[in-house]
């Protein structure tokens, strides 16, 4: 009389492995903590960005200084600095000052007071500067005038100078929201690939190590076993990707921060939900393998750490890089190879400025890997699962059953 075969069909145990995956980690501790506490984290540098709108400094001008009004508003504006004036006594000047109403007073400035900048404690440096280059204007005019020159024609004829400049290709208009925008967008995909992925690795140990795995398999295949644990894991970051990113998103437009058109930042979420599926299918389908190879929870970082290499190079590279030089030749090279473009193809395209072809390269690339790595990794996941003890050599797990 023959064993009945009481495995299941294919889906229904990639289904049930996934299921079960998808309920223990959404209702852990640790996912509900990592998901609140970073979507606090966003909406709460959305509210700094919000209160930082506009908050330049404020310098209070008396009468006798109330004509450098003008050209301190205008100096600082060359250098990037936000200043508003306000006329007061040098009495009230000295006293809002001192109760942190105003940033500086400026006072003197006749043959009898030389021109003063009256702070708290300390000057600001960027209004330091903007002083600083006042001062030498008035200085340079009044030199002017003793020469017998017109200060304002020659700061006039200063002004108007400018050199032709002919670009022999036209450069993106990256906008500073756009360059935070890929920055964050990095950082989540980089802490999701970190997380998530691991805990494929460290899900196969657990198992192996329990002998849950000689259960499992007797019901099912070890290909089932693994992409049931795949798909479901990466369904809580799915999950936890678009609340993040989605929660973050609206948090932002509520608060009127982006000045960029909505449509660009929806595209930022897409696109990083787009690559955090694509990363972690490739990079998770890597971690089960080499997850299967030990038997123990400790030896896990040690055998991971090669493929993580290329996560964190990834996003080193992305964040240390592209905010200074988003056109990075380096950067755009990585950002289309399979094991950098998770990590940095996301922030380039929150960048913007990323030609149709690099990402249709980019994606296609990494869709052609992930069938490649269905069949490594499932060799070796099914060679080495079911070995407990010493470390399985990725040698032996690779040959033929």
């Amino acid at each position: 009389m023959s064993t009945p075969d009481v495995r299941l069909g294919a889906w229904e145990a990639v289904r049930l492995v996934a299921s079960r995956e998808v309920t223990t980690k959404m209702r852990s501790k640790a996912f509900i903590i990592t998901t609140v506490a970073t979507l606090v984290l966003l909406i709460g540098f959305a509210l700094v960005m919000k209160l930082s709108e506009g908050s330049g400094e404020t310098v209070g001008v008396t009468q006798e200084t109330q004509a450098l009004a003008e050209p301190l508003k205008a100096t600082a504006g060359q250098i990037g600095q936000s200043v508003d004036t306000t006329v007061v006594s040098e009495e009230e000047g000295r006293e809002q000052v001192a109760d942190g109403t105003l940033d500086a007073l400026l006072v003197g400035g006749d043959d009898d007071q030389p021109l003063r900048v009256v702070v708290e404690k300390d000057l600001d440096g960027d209004l330091k500067n903007a002083f600083t280059v006042l001062a030498g204007q008035l200085a340079l005019n009044q030199e002017i005038a003793e020469l017998g020159g017109d200060p304002a024609q020659v700061q006039s004829s200063v002004a108007s100078a400018q050199v032709d400049v002919e670009p022999l290709e036209e450069p993106y208009p990256y906008q500073p929201e756009q360059l935070v925008l890929g920055i964050i967008a990095g950082v989540l995909i980089y802490m999701s690939l970190l997380l998530n992925g691991q805990l494929v690795a460290q899900g196969v140990v657990e198992e192996k190590s329990s002998r849950v795995v000689e259960l499992l398999l007797s019901t099912i295949r070890p290909w089932q076993l693994m992409a049931g644990k795949v798909l479901g894991i990466g369904f809580v970051g799915f999950v936890q990707m678009v609340v993040v990113g989605g929660g973050g998103l609206i948090a932002a437009l509520a608060l009127d921060v982006l000045s960029i058109p909505v449509s660009a930042a929806i595209g930022t979420v897409v696109w990083l939900i787009v690559w955090y599926i694509l990363g972690f299918v490739m990079y998770s389908l890597v971690f089960a393998a080499l997850g299967a190879l030990v038997s123990r929870q400790e030896d896990v970082g040690g055998v991971i750490t090669p493929a993580l290499m290329f996560v964190i190079v990834g996003y080193v590279v992305g964040i240390s890089v592209l905010p200074s030089e988003p056109d990075n030749t380096l950067a755009e090279v990585l950002s289309v190879i399979p094991v950098f473009a998770p990590t940095l193809m996301p922030m380039r395209l929150a960048m913007g400025g990323v030609p149709v072809w690099e990402m249709i390269v980019s994606v296609g690339l990494v869709i052609v890997l992930i069938p490649l790595l269905v069949w490594l990794a499932g060799r070796i996941y099914a060679n080495a699962v079911m070995r407990s003890g010493a470390k399985v050599k990725l040698r032996d797990a690779m040959k033929p059953a």
